[in-house]
C-alpha cells in the first residue's frame, strides 16, 4: 500500500502512530530490508509461521495504543520451541492486561530472531526551521545511553550518507575489531538514502526510528520501527 494512502487511514482513524505493520509497510515501499515476520492473530497461525521458517522467534504485541511495546513489556525474545511460544502468547496477553488495560490487541507479530552485536539506528525528525532531519548512530539498547549519533537536513547525498557513519564514534566497531569483519557499509548507505526519500517526500512524518537494524556483514536489515505522523 502506498505510505499516503496508510497516512489517509490513521488519520481517518484519528491516530498519529503507526502500528509496526504499517511501519513495515511503508519502509518495504521505499525498498528497505526488513526482518522475516508477519502479523497473527491466533496460536495455530503462530505456530504455521514457524513451520515455515524455524525457531528462535520474537513475538510482540500489535496494538494502535501502544508505542512502546518494551514498556508493557509486550515483547519477548528468542523463542526457541512451541513450549515457550505458547507461554509468551499467554504471558503477552496478562502483561498488556496488567500494564496497558485500556488497549486493544489487534494480533501479534512474529518474526525471526536474528544475531547480531552490531546495531545501529536511523531516524528522522521534523524540525521547524530545518524541516526533515535524518539521523544515524548506535542502536538497539545503547541509543539513548551513548548519544552516538550524526546529523543532516534532507535530502543527503551518497557523501552524505559515508560521512554520517564516519562521523559517529562507534565507526571504529563497524569497522570490525578483534578479528570480526566490517559491516557492508554499502547496505548502511543503501538504507541511509533510501530513509531520506522516504522522509522528503512524506512531510507529514514527524518522529522516525528504524531500531534496531543489524549491521552484518554481508547486508544490512531492518528489526523494528516506529513512525509518528502529524
Amino acid at each position: 500500500m502506498n505510505p499516503k494512502e496508510i497516512f489517509k487511514t490513521i488519520k481517518i482513524n484519528k491516530r498519529n502512530n503507526l502500528t509496526e505493520l504499517e511501519s513495515r509497510e511503508v519502509l518495504a515501499y521505499y525498498g528497505i530490508p526488513l526482518v522475516r515476520g508477519e502479523v497473527v492473530k491466533s496460536i495455530e497461525e503462530a505456530k504455521k509461521f514457524v513451520e515455515r521458517i524455524g525457531f528462535p522467534v520474537v513475538l510482540k504485541v500489535v496494538s494502535p495504543q501502544i508505542i512502546h511495546k518494551t514498556d508493557v513489556n509486550g515483547v519477548i525474545l528468542n523463542i526457541k520451541n512451541e513450549k515457550e511460544l505458547f507461554q509468551a502468547y499467554h504471558q503477552i496477553i496478562k502483561n498488556i492486561e496488567k500494564n496497558a488495560p485500556k488497549a486493544n490487541i489487534e494480533g501479534f507479530f512474529i518474526q525471526e530472531m536474528l544475531s547480531s552485536d552490531r546495531e545501529v539506528i536511523v531516524g528522522g525528525k521534523y524540525d521547524p526551521t530545518f524541516g526533515q532531519t535524518i539521523a544515524f548512530g548506535l542502536g538497539g539498547v545503547f541509543v539513548e545511553i551513548f548519544e552516538d549519533v550524526s546529523f543532516r537536513v534532507v535530502p543527503i547525498t551518497q557523501e552524505d550518507a559515508i560521512d554520517m557513519i564516519k562521523e559517529i564514534k562507534a565507526f571504529k566497531i563497524l569497522k570490525g575489531y578483534r578479528g570480526q569483519k566490517p559491516v557492508d557499509f554499502k547496505a548502511l548507505v543503501d538504507i541511509l538514502l533510501k530513509t531520506s526519500k522516504m522522509l522528503e517526500e512524506n512531510p507529514e512524518i514527524r518522529e522516525l526510528d528504524i531500531n534496531p537494524i543489524f549491521a552484518l556483514p554481508d547486508r544490512a536489515v531492518a528489526v523494528d520501527a516506529r513512525i509518528i505522523i502529524e
